[in-house]
């Protein structure tokens, strides 16, 4: 069990600095994201499965409803901005013209 909670844990940890590195493509950061948030289910259906609580079943599957949510709404906001915006690009996103 320590060896897969570390390796998922170092691949969130990759999600984060990727997404604190490469910011220069809105696609680039929802990727980040999506696999922070898988990192974050695998954990939690591995922490599930070794604890065999029933009380904890129900956690992963809300993790991943709220993650279809936001995965979503990230593509809502990516078609929004290329469409109006012409790219993806960060730096040509600002808020004053939005």
């Amino acid at each position: 069990m320590p060896a897969t909670l570390y390796l998922l844990s170092i691949s969130f940890l990759l999600g984060l600095l990727g997404l604190t590195l490469h910011r220069i493509h809105f696609m680039s950061i929802l990727i980040c994201i999506e696999t922070m948030m898988l990192a974050l289910y695998l954990m939690m259906t591995t922490l599930t499965s070794f604890t065999n609580t029933a009380t904890t079943a129900i956690m992963p599957i809300l993790l991943l409803a709220m993650s279809a949510c936001e995965a979503s709404s990230g593509l809502a906001l990516l078609v929004a901005t290329s469409r109006t915006h012409g790219t993806d690009h960060m730096k040509s996103l600002n808020l004053l013209k939005c």
